[in-house]
């Protein structure tokens, strides 16, 4: 039984790690948000953004505008990692045909 990852090109496996670790960290930040306020709400009490209470401010527009920064966060960074795939996916077959030349060369010797 043959390794799929042996058929998967190895820009293509730096890209999808690349956007599980920002879907992770994006994750993180809505965990803390949505769980974070709402478990330390009575601490937080004291705390006033534009003469509401935080916790109240939070959770009837704090974290709407979170979940949209978020957002658009994924959507700015994603395009970024597009980009770069591209351009790796572009340079990966010049660097295939340039190491099979050299492994081709070394076996006829």
């Amino acid at each position: 039984m043959t390794d799929l990852s042996d058929h998967i090109p190895a820009h293509a496996i730096r890209f999808w790690q690349r956007v599980k670790a920002l879907t992770f960290f994006l994750l993180m930040i809505w965990l803390l948000v949505s769980f974070g306020f709402a478990f330390y709400a009575r601490e937080l009490a004291g705390l006033s953004v534009f003469g509401w209470p935080l916790p109240f401010y939070m959770a009837a527009q704090g974290t709407t505008l979170v979940y949209l920064a978020l957002i658009g966060a994924y959507v700015l960074v994603m395009k970024k990692l597009d980009v770069l795939a591209a351009a790796e996916a572009a340079a990966e077959p010049a660097t295939k045909l340039a190491t099979q030349a050299t492994t081709e060369a070394a076996n006829e010797n």
